[in-house]
């Protein structure tokens, strides 16, 4: 079966926030998402702009030191990843990194070829590239939880 995929140039930052928040609206409760693209690529600012279309309002830190940051809006569970200094997937067994996909939290996943092997599969793939004009974004159902996302979307 193929899955659902949305393409889009985001010209500035403004944009990505407006994406991000956007796709928050179609997340439903439990989603795994994995971010993809270089760094300064934009996957914290599409993070920024998810947590934001959910309503919260305080700074987004990016968790390339934590590994993880923890959200929870409006009782919705919320944790982003970011594995990019992670240089043995098992390395994630320390932080109880299965204890995180659990139902009912949405799961934010930077530089997940990183945590290979560890980490379940993706409903979406968020792929950002830069481009002339701004940002290119791809996004990629790779299930039926994606595919509903998408398509609400």
């Amino acid at each position: 079966m193929k899955h659902l995929s949305v393409k889009k140039v985001l010209e500035n930052e403004a944009a990505m926030l407006a994406f991000g928040a956007k796709i928050s609206q179609t997340c439903g409760d439990t989603a795994v998402i994995f971010l993809q693209g270089e760094l300064g690529a934009g996957k914290t600012t599409f993070t920024r702009g998810f947590l934001r279309g959910l309503g919260f309002e305080q700074r987004v830190k990016s968790p390339t030191y934590t590994l993880v940051e923890s959200y929870e809006i409006n009782g919705q569970k919320i944790f982003h990843f970011d594995l990019y200094r992670v240089r043995d997937a098992d390395e994630l067994e320390f932080i109880g990194i299965k204890d995180y996909f659990i139902p009912h939290a949405i799961c934010l996943i930077e530089w997940p070829d990183q945590g290979a092997g560890l980490l379940p599969p993706a409903d979406l793939s968020c792929y950002i590239e830069h481009c002339s004009v701004g940002r290119k974004i791809r996004l990629e159902a790779n299930s039926n939880v994606g595919d509903v996302i998408l398509r609400q979307f």
